[in-house]
């Protein structure tokens, strides 16, 4: 019987791969596929139905849980400063400042890539964005098509990995709950906890060592095949003036700082962080809408960082027996930078409506986190099945009786989210692989006798999943970016620019292999 309900459990895996290839919504493709295997192993005797007694109870769990409530905000976040035309002006200005080198336009692409993975989070707008206003510059000036492609492609993908995003948000909470359950089983009953700044403080220097290759990349290519990367000539660059580069940079690096300072600084959680991203991409897309007459914004601004500070540094609560006069004064104040920070808001919001911004981020917004949130139910009544039917045992005794001990395990499960990642998308391989293998990886000692990290193995994760985005031919980048090229740019030619950038992400996940203090070192020296 055991042998059945292991055969039932592969069975639903693969008809789950198969009905999703065919193009069938994921959540109700997970949801039925797993109802269907509930009901053949009740059938054969070899599921017990009450397991789904426990699903109400996990989407109640959802529905409380306040680490996902950074994903509605984040993603309020990244829409808001697409449709604001933050994304626009960034390509240009960086495009005018280094478009008179060879590899220029390349490495401002790279660039913005970074800034924009850091603001919006979400991959598919992104590639999107910059495949529509970069690639037809970038062949205009006579760049290679599959250096064009490749660039955008790669550079779009950053928002895998660059904090704050959506993909480490989910990641942190699956993580979060496997390395307590991993703990538990283990005979470990205070189990320590990781958390989504953890995940955000690991992620930030493997980001930006990406963003370092790729720029490094561009101009070796712009040193041995200035043909294929060619400086934009003086008399057609009307170069760029230090105010409009100050313009265009400064609100949105201002933006990622308070949110990732934030974060990194333990003035906020991830979730009054994204809260903090979407109040400031809302003030700076009402200063974008009308510079004019921005003074309401400006005073909002100012209001945010004086209540900042405030939180960071005084004791605001007021449901308090003994308050010092330095205390209620700052609470006072602190009040009043409420006021004015409402009084901006609602100045800005009055623009984005007026402008006709406002409806189609609000709807951006909820179709993404409906998305989310849908498949994540799905998910879950998927997972219960597979447990149900014994599969946790299964890849436990499979994951444990690889030879090479964790180091074999972590290659085959590295190998397996590379294989999925051509044809599901990353929500997917979160809510259904992660909570079934993570548990297992994270009770494996390390030939160092140290357990594995948890924050390593996210990471890890995070970077194989970026790389599997980007693999020809099944990346969903590269459908993206088709999907906008001009009919001039051949497929393949998007598959062969994509190459050398999916060498560059092997190689991180290699340095990140030998060298594991690229991810856990920043969350130690900020969390000790």
């Amino acid at each position: 019987m055991e042998a059945l309900a292991h055969s039932l459990d592969l069975a639903m895996f693969g008809a789950a791969c198969v009905v999703l290839m065919l193009g069938f919504p994921v959540a109700f493709s997970l949801a039925g596929v797993a109802l269907a295997f509930a009901l053949i192993g009740w059938l054969v005797g070899v599921f017990d139905m009450s397991f789904l007694s426990a699903l109400p109870q996990r989407i109640f769990g959802t529905m409380t849980n306040e680490t996902l409530l950074a994903v509605p905000l984040f993603v309020f976040m990244g829409v808001m400063l697409e449709r604001s035309k933050v994304a626009e002006e960034l390509l240009d200005t960086m495009g005018r400042m280094l478009g008179s080198v060879h590899g220029g336009l390349g490495i401002a692409v790279s660039i913005v890539g970074a800034l924009l993975a850091a603001s919006t989070g979400i991959v598919g707008a992104t590639v999107v964005t910059m495949g529509l206003l970069s690639l037809p510059t970038m062949l205009k000036r006579g760049y290679s098509p599959e250096l064009a492609c490749g660039s955008i492609a790669a550079a779009g993908t950053l928002g895998q990995i660059i904090p704050p995003s959506i993909v480490l948000v989910i990641l942190g909470d699956q993580l979060s709950n496997a390395y307590q359950k991993a703990q538990l089983e283990m005979g470990i009953f205070s189990p320590e906890t990781v958390s989504v700044g953890d995940l955000f403080a690991g992620a930030l220097l493997p980001g930006l060592m990406l963003v370092g290759f790729y720029i490094i990349y561009q101009v070796f290519i712009a040193i041995i095949r200035p043909s294929s990367a060619p400086s934009i000539p003086k008399a057609e660059n009307p170069g760029v003036t230090a105010r409009e580069v100050i313009h265009a940079l400064l609100p949105p690096i201002f933006l990622i700082l308070s949110v990732l300072g934030s974060i990194l600084g333990g003035i906020a959680t991830p979730t009054e962080a994204a809260a903090v991203g979407a109040v400031g991409s809302i003030l700076l897309a009402g200063y974008r809408l009308d510079e004019n007459h921005s003074w309401p914004i400006f005073l909002a601004a100012i209001a945010l960082i004086v209540m900042l500070i405030l939180t960071a540094n005084v004791d605001l609560r007021v449901a308090r027996n003994d308050i010092s006069q330095a205390d209620m004064i700052a609470t006072v104040g602190a009040a009043v930078c409420a006021l004015l920070l409402a009084f901006g808001i609602l100045s800005a919001l009055y623009r984005i409506y007026r402008k006709k911004v406002l409806v189609p981020v609000m709807e951006g917004t909820t179709q993404v986190t409906s998305m989310v949130f849908i498949i994540l139910i799905g998910a879950s009544l998927f997972s219960l099945v597979f447990r149900g039917l014994g599969g946790e045992e299964m890849i436990q005794e499979t994951l444990k009786d690889i030879p090479g001990g964790a180091v074999g395990a972590m290659i085959a499960v590295m190998l397996l989210m590379f294989f999925l990642g051509f044809f599901l998308d990353f929500l997917e391989i979160v809510f259904v692989v992660v909570p079934m293998v993570a548990p297992v990886l994270l009770q494996l000692e390390m030939p160092n006798g140290d357990p594995m990290s948890p924050v390593w193995l996210g990471i890890m994760m995070a970077v194989n999943l970026q790389t599997s985005f980007l693999t020809p031919p099944f990346g969903f980048a590269l459908f993206y970016l088709r999907g906008v090229a001009p009919p001039s740019v051949r497929t393949i030619q998007i598959y062969k620019g994509i190459i050398p950038f999916v060498m560059i992400q092997i190689l991180a996940l290699v340095l990140l292999w030998h060298l594991p203090s690229l991810a856990t070192w920043l969350p130690h020296v900020i969390y000790g």
